[in-house]
Order: structure tokens, then C-alpha cells, then sequence
């Protein structure tokens, strides 16, 4: 059994975009630090920051009207660990069905755990041992 790991909030701070890659900045109290992704990432990002909204639904917006046709509710986002410069992240879901109270815990990569937790407006979070392994950021 997996051993509880400290959370730190984190907070979505700013992105940057270029051709080839998405820079994300996150803040924890006292450091902030980047995660890169694809630059299609970083426009869905953009998007919801600024409240931008397609005349389609996008892959993100229909995955949350099928999570809410269940009642399903993103709970919370963990950067759970680093490998080398590799992020992992792992989405909290909870459904309640009568005074069933269903938790699952799902692997996924961190750029769509956060474009999700932006769009449905789910906390973020970071283990201490993440935090304690990253690259700070200077502004």
C-alpha cells in the first residue's frame, strides 16, 4: 500500500506559448516552477482563462457534460511525482449514488489534469515531494 504523501496547493500562474511547445507556470508558497506540454494544450488553457468559447464543443467540454451526466465531479488534480523531467498527475473523481459516496483515482498525464481542473474550476495540487525535486522558476 501506497504510502500518504504531504499536498501542497499550487496555483495555475501563467502560460507561454511557442511553435513547438506550451511552458506552463505553476506557483507553490515561495517557488514557482514549469511543466512543458503541446502547444495545442496551452490554446485550451488560454481558452478557458480568458473565457474564450468555440462554436463546438472541445475535447475538454465534452468530457465534462459526460462527467456531469453522471454526476460526477472533479474533485481534485495531484501532481503526484517527477521522473527525471517527467511529471505524473493523478485526477480525484467523486460520484455520490444515494448514500454511496464513490471515490476513483485515475493516472494521467499533468497538462490534462490541469486543463481540466481550469475548466471546472477543481484545486490543484502538488506532493511536498515533487515540490522539493523541481526546477524553480525566476520571474
Amino acid at each position: 500500500m501506497e504510502e500518504a504523501q504531504e499536498l501542497v496547493s499550487i496555483k495555475f500562474d501563467k502560460v507561454m506559448q511557442s511553435r513547438s511547445y506550451t511552458v506552463v507556470i505553476l506557483s507553490a508558497p515561495g517557488k514557482k516552477f514549469a511543466i512543458y506540454t503541446e502547444p495545442s494544450h496551452g490554446k485550451m488553457m488560454q481558452m478557458y482563462l480568458t473565457g474564450i468559447t468555440k462554436s463546438r464543443p472541445l475535447i475538454y467540454e465534452l468530457l465534462q457534460k459526460i462527467l456531469r451526466g453522471f454526476d460526477i465531479q472533479v474533485k481534485q488534480v495531484v501532481i503526484s511525482h517527477l521522473e527525471d523531467t517527467t511529471y505524473f498527475a493523478r485526477l480525484f473523481l467523486e460520484q455520490k449514488l444515494d448514500e454511496m459516496l464513490h471515490i476513483v483515482e485515475i493516472d494521467a498525464r499533468p497538462s490534462d489534469c490541469i486543463t481540466l481542473a481550469l475548466l471546472t474550476h477543481a484545486p490543484l495540487f502538488c506532493t511536498q515531494e515533487v515540490l522539493g525535486k523541481v526546477v524553480p522558476v525566476e520571474e
